[in-house]
């Protein structure tokens, strides 16, 4: 496959053209960013646990029966994927009460979230990611009653694997953010699902094992990247008496350390 013309550039992820018939190549940069971009770094080897992360889940989704965009690694940092016409929705499903959601409402942080709780926000950086609620998603003609039945339906099974799945490593999954896009009629999982999309926790101490630590400058971004990593791909079911396959052998730089890389100082 022949990577073709910049398509679409990103905060984090640049995607590009293929001379493959509804193919694109995603690839995952080293750039973090928080806070609207307010804050930017770049971060040696980030993208790349970034893909190993999230190839890992989509294929570990399809599995289980949900259709995404990810069709296979190239390399370390560049993953092929379907083309999908991608609805401009952040759907973000919470199990935990933390950040803004303390922020704007009378939750106490830590608070579990039964049944999870699905909020919907119009992704457009211009408005600052207003929330919406499904009348107004209606009205804009963004996604259609049916179409928006189906994205929750989708993100509460996804929500239910992974909280299954990471639990078996201690790690407690607070909330995460995924897209959608569509193939034809199939409403498809799309983007990223990573440490920068996710809220993790470990479960005994809470220590946050995402891009909070970068946001709040909590430790060493990279080495709490490298080590989550591991854990997460660690936590697939196998078969009896089968060796897990190390996360080197999965077209993937898990488990090579990086050097330290602190994140600068927000100016």
């Amino acid at each position: 496959m022949k990577q073709g013309k910049l398509l679409y550039a990103g905060k984090a992820k640049s995607v590009f053209r293929t001379d493959k018939k509804d193919t694109l190549i995603v690839e995952f940069r080293d750039d973090i960013t928080a806070f609207d971009g307010g804050k930017k770094d770049t971060l040696k080897n980030k993208g790349s646990y970034n893909a190993a992360v999230s190839a890992f889940f989509f294929g570990y989704l399809e599995k289980h029966g949900v259709k995404t965009h990810y069709l296979e690694m190239l390399d370390e940092r560049r993953m092929a994927v379907r083309t999908l016409t991608m609805i401009p929705l952040e759907v973000i499903v919470r199990n935990v009460a933390a950040g803004s959601i303390v922020r704007n409402y009378p939750f106490k942080e830590g608070t579990k979230l039964s049944p999870p709780v699905i909020v919907i926000d119009f992704k457009d950086d211009s408005r600052h990611d207003p929330m919406l609620n499904d009348d107004l998603i209606v009205a804009l003609k963004l996604a259609t009653p049916a179409e928006l039945a189906r994205i929750k339906k989708i993100a509460l099974e996804i929500n239910r694997l992974l909280v299954t799945l990471l639990a078996k490593e201690g790690i407690l999954l607070v909330d995460f953010k995924i897209e959608f896009g569509r193939q034809g009629k199939t409403i498809r999982l799309g983007d990223e699902i990573s440490m920068d999309s996710m809220r993790l926790w470990d479960k005994k101490t809470k220590e946050s094992l995402d891009k909070d630590v970068y946001r709040f400058n909590k430790g060493d971004v990279m080495a709490t990247y490298n080590r989550v990593a591991g854990r997460i791909t660690r936590a697939a079911p196998h078969p009896a008496g089968a060796k897990k396959k190390p996360a080197a052998q999965m077209k993937r730089t898990v488990s090579r350390k990086p050097a330290p890389a602190k994140p600068k100082a927000k100016k």
